[in-house]
């Protein structure tokens, strides 16, 4: 037992076509440590280099065992007695990744998508189902009236854009990790950026909390930094072609600025659509965990993506006409044409 999202994954891992995992593990190879590399691991020498490449005073950053403990620590951070304003809202925007609004209200938020005075803010960037990436000025109009906003940028690597950590507001928190854009699932390493205001107070609260992080997850964290030019040009080989499939299938749809997107031209179930997808050995994630069951999402990280939207795209054909609505089957293929319409602007390890 994990959390929905992920068991959901999980326990059906065996489908012949594979849209549901949001990683870039087994498509691209991220470096071993070695065993020299290993022993002399230096956690303050990781938190540097994280600390240089975001742009932000090393103090300010913190490790840990991935985003959600880093999503999380933050979560409890702001809840901590005397810090909580009158109603305990967490402002979130669905669909989003449940874990985020899940911790929040483990710890005693109300999470709500509706505007007004809120204790807490929580968002992905870029967003995750949907895969869009906010301007800065729409995210701090969505974030105004929150004390603190979190931003988990799990996926701020494959859009290449600089972390809001280096520039954000005071309350702003911001987290991150090596197993999706580095395919790192074996390293298990997250970090978290405390706002400077309150980054010796809450470095406290992280020492009570957190273990620190292994040496091999150490040693891998930085050989994969050291990696990046040859990680980033794999990336973008894959999701290039990925996004030009998706492009010829969702011709109206914006093009992911990250590694997912979210199919709502379904006739509004998800969970229907994703059963029927199960059986034709096709495995997507049904909306209704991200808050939204009008879709599913659709992972573009795999070298067989064409082949396996192909699939979907056939399930989705029958899936519509089984239920009345109207859906015109597009085309997927790797070398697919955008169609009149389209747009090329960007609006748990295995989750």
């Amino acid at each position: 037992m994990k959390f929905p999202l992920a068991d959901w994954i999980d326990a059906h891992g065996d489908c012949r076509h594979d849209l549901s995992r949001s990683g870039m593990d087994g498509t691209v190879r991220h470096p071993s440590p070695t065993a020299s590399e290993v022993r002399n691991a230096d956690s303050d020498a990781l938190v540097r280099a994280l600390a240089d490449d975001l742009g932000v005073a090393s103090d300010r950053v913190f490790l840990t065992h991935g985003a959600t403990e880093a999503n999380s620590a933050a979560v409890l951070f702001a809840a901590r007695p005397g810090r909580r304003t009158p109603g305990r809202a967490c402002r979130v925007r669905y669909p989003e990744y449940p874990p985020l609004f899940d911790v929040a209200a483990a710890a005693g938020f109300v999470p709500t998508d509706r505007d007004g005075p809120a204790s807490l803010a929580v968002i992905s960037q870029p967003r995750n189902p949907e895969g869009d990436l906010w301007a800065e000025d729409r995210l701090s109009a969505w974030a105004e009236g929150a004390r603190t906003l979190l931003v988990d940028e799990t996926f701020r690597e494959f859009a290449g854009t600089p972390s809001l950590a280096r520039r954000a507001g005071p309350g702003v928190w911001t987290s991150g990790t090596f197993t999706k854009f580095y395919a790192g699932d074996d390293l298990r390493v997250g970090f978290l950026v405390a706002p400077e205001a309150v980054a010796e107070e809450y470095a406290r609260f992280h020492g009570l909390l957190f273990d620190a992080v292994p040496p091999h997850s150490v040693a891998g964290a930085l050989a994969a930094l050291r990696a990046r030019p040859r990680i980033r040009r794999e990336v973008d080989r894959v999701l290039e072609a990925n996004r030009a499939s998706w492009r010829g299938a969702f011709p109206k749809a914006s093009v992911p600025a990250g590694p997912v997107g979210f199919d709502r031209e379904i006739g509004g179930d998800g969970a229907r659509l994703a059963d029927a997808a199960l059986r034709a050995s096709v495995l997507v994630c049904p909306g209704h965990y991200f808050g939204d069951p009008t879709g599913v999402r659709l992972c573009l990280t795999r070298r067989s993506f064409a082949a396996d939207l192909e699939a979907y795209l056939t399930v989705r054909e029958r899936s519509a006409a089984s239920a009345g609505a109207r859906a015109p089957r597009p085309t997927a293929s790797r070398g697919a044409r955008r169609r009149p319409g389209g747009s090329d602007r960007a609006r748990a390890s295995r989750a």
